[in-house]
C-alpha cells in the first residue's frame, strides 16, 4: 500500500470521528437536579444517573433518560446529577465511575445500583422489578 493511500484513508477516519464525536457535543442533558438535598424524593421511586455531560456513555444514556423520564411521568423521578459540576453529589452517593444509576423505592431505599451504560430494556426491567408500570 502506497504512502498516498493511507494518507486518505487516515484522513476519511479522522473526518468521520469528527463528525462522530461532534453530534454529541451539540447535545445538551436537560435532566438536572434543582434541590440535592431533597434528592431521592419520598413517595416516588428515583432513578438517580450520576455522570457528567461530556463523558460519552453519559452522552449516549441522555436520550434514554429523556424519553423514559416522560413514559414514566408521574410514577418515576428520573434525575442526571453532571458529578464533574457537582462533586459534592459523588462523595454523598459513595459513586466510583461514571456513570452510575441508583434506584431507590419510594421510601427512598436504595434497591439497586448499576456501573456503566445500562441500556433502555435494562432500565425498564429494573423499574419492572420494582414494581413500576
Amino acid at each position: 500500500m502506497n504512502l498516498r493511500r493511507i494518507q486518505t484513508r487516515i484522513a476519511v477516519i479522522s473526518l468521520i470521528g469528527c463528525l462522530f464525536l461532534s453530534s454529541f457535543s451539540s447535545f445538551h442533558l436537560e435532566v438536572h437536579a434543582q434541590d440535592f438535598s431533597s434528592l431521592p424524593p419520598k413517595g416516588m421511586a428515583t432513578m438517580i444517573d450520576l455522570g457528567a455531560d461530556s463523558c460519552v456513555p453519559c452522552k449516549l444514556m441522555a436520550p434514554i433518560l429523556k424519553k423514559l423520564e416522560k413514559e414514566f411521568s408521574g410514577r418515576v423521578a428520573i434525575i442526571f446529577i453532571d458529578v464533574w459540576k457537582h462533586k459534592d453529589q459523588a462523595r454523598r452517593f459513595g459513586i466510583r465511575a461514571i456513570p452510575t444509576q441508583i434506584f431507590f423505592d419510594k421510601d427512598g431505599k436504595e434497591v439497586y445500583r448499576n456501573l456503566g451504560f445500562m441500556s433502555e430494556k435494562a432500565i425498564v426491567a429494573q423499574l419492572k422489578k420494582m414494581g413500576i408500570k
